[in-house]
């Protein structure tokens, strides 16, 4: 990490020695880079989509899959795949060719009578299309979930229950306040991951088109190994990493007061 923020604080393209710039990679971006703002927007609001979405799926498929029913861990296992294989490069392409002009979904949509669009390639249509594949991954979120709801005392629900309490006010006042640690953790590790997302916006868009996918990590790429700017790129990254690290210490001061711990 130190060797990072040194770099950061130089110019260096790999082929001569680190040029002493102080902060001057930090200026540029700030005050001279049109991009670095696009690419915040981008990323703000792709982190801001996809974790709320992504959490509430979870929540919901967990709840369903919690029922004890035969064959119910069959359906866990089929939900939790796509975490899994999510963020692999044939995933990304498969993803690519399903919303392409010539894909799966317009096709479908054809047989319907309704007309289709060029999702990947449209700037007003294509960020979403990265926002629902990382929803698509709710698996590893939708596990955890299923382990707080065992940990919840069933007690609690049969007093509720005695008291004439609907599912819904049940739902409320107990499940959402025992599961606030589970929402917390997951929370955590979703918008971080989030921040990284790097793959599937290099696979399916390649940060087009005009740069409405351009998320963080990918600029940060482009920067370094397409114009082999170590030292500006490296000023990216710990931008990049002051950036979580304000997001995450703002949600563990905020945890104080929405997350209940049992005693």
């Amino acid at each position: 990490m130190s060797q990072s923020f040194y770099l950061s604080l130089t110019h260096y393209n790999l082929l001569e020695l680190p040029n002493w710039v102080g902060f001057g990679n930090y200026k540029e971006i700030f005050m001279g880079d049109r991009d670095f703002w696009k690419v915040l927007q981008v990323t703000f609001t792709y982190v801001l989509m996809s974790v709320p979405l992504k959490l509430l799926f979870a929540l919901l498929v967990a709840m369903l899959l919690f029922r004890a029913m035969r064959g119910m861990s069959v359906f866990r296992a089929i939900f939790y795949l796509p975490s899994l294989i999510g963020g692999s490069v044939a995933i990304s392409v498969i993803w690519r060719n399903l919303f392409g002009m010539d894909g799966f979904l317009n096709h479908l949509l054809r047989v319907i009578g309704i007309q289709g669009s060029d999702w990947i390639n449209s700037p007003e249509t294509s960020l979403y299309t990265l926002v629902l594949l990382a929803v698509w991954q709710f698996g590893s979120s939708m596990v955890i979930f299923l382990a707080g709801l065992k940990q919840i005392p069933r007690d609690l629900y049969e007093a509720a229950s005695v008291d004439g309490a609907s599912r819904l006010h049940s739902f409320f006042s107990i499940t959402l306040p025992m599961l606030t640690p589970i929402i917390f953790f997951n929370l955590v590790m979703q918008i971080i991951g989030s921040f990284q997302m790097f793959t599937q916006a290099f696979i399916v868009t390649k940060g087009g088109p005009i740069n409405s996918t351009l998320v963080f990590a990918l600029y940060l790429f482009q920067k370094a190994f397409a114009y082999f700017d170590m030292g500006y790129a490296s000023a990216l990254a710990w931008i990049l990493l002051t950036i979580i690290g304000l997001f995450t210490t703002f949600i563990f001061w905020s945890s104080k007061k929405w997350v209940h711990y049992e005693t």
